[in-house]
């Protein structure tokens, strides 16, 4: 899935700080359909997370959170506070009308795991990073070296784009756990791993994962559960 998306948020600039989303890329665009939906598993049982202290949760609901208040937790908590408010976006627009998204997010026929989705869906930022072009260059040398590349230049750019994919997909994987792990920090998110037999707080046992937004931050996005 190549899909793009982009922000348009409306606030009063003298609420934070002017350099807030600076160490973060710009991604334009916004093709996400609206055919995505959220597939729990059936047969588990919904519980909470316990990543938060029952004070933070108070804390949290008791708050008028607005969107500037939200922002300006992340830049406290994340050093990537632009990248972790997309993520806590893109999980709010998976989760539609509920609170919750995951295990599984259904788009155009397919279901995959929440955190491959957020991954795939972030994907543009991760093809317009300078760093980028390294790992081309170090994946070329590396299937070079294994003698794996035919001598057709354009099949062996096919198979190095693939696995490119692979590479920024992995590492995506990576950077989307370490961002909702700072939502989850800043007390906007709780997150629990769902499964065919039994849920539970850590991953594991053929259980992925769910995330839900804590309600004072579905209304400062603008959703209602």
């Amino acid at each position: 899935m190549g899909i793009h998306f982009s922000f348009s948020i409306c606030f009063n600039p003298l609420m934070f700080q002017p350099d807030l989303f600076t160490n973060d890329a710009v991604v334009e665009g916004d093709d996400l359909g609206p055919n995505i939906a959220t597939l729990p598993v059936a047969s588990a049982r919904e519980v909470a997370a316990p990543a938060l202290t029952r004070a933070a949760v108070l804390q949290v609901n008791d708050e008028n959170l607005d969107l500037p208040a939200v922002l300006e937790r992340l830049a406290r908590i994340s050093s990537r506070p632009r990248y972790t408010f997309m993520v806590l976006n893109l999980i709010a627009r998976a989760a539609g009308t509920s609170n919750s998204a995951g295990p599984y997010i259904e788009e155009n026929g397919q279901a995959v795991p929440v955190r491959d989705w957020l991954s795939d869906a972030l994907m543009p930022m991760a093809q317009r990073d300078a760093r980028r072009r390294a790992v081309v260059d170090q994946v070329r040398a590396d299937l070079d070296r294994k003698g794996l590349l035919p001598p057709n230049p354009q099949a062996a750019d096919q198979i190095i784009a693939g696995e490119v994919r692979e590479r920024l997909l992995h590492s995506g994987r990576t950077n989307v756990s370490r961002a909702v792990s700072d939502l989850v920090r800043a007390g906007l998110l709780r997150r629990h791993y769902q499964g065919y037999r039994v849920d539970h707080c850590n991953r594991g046992a053929q259980r992925e994962a769910v995330y839900t937004i804590i309600p004072a931050v579905q209304s400062a996005l603008g959703k209602t559960a």
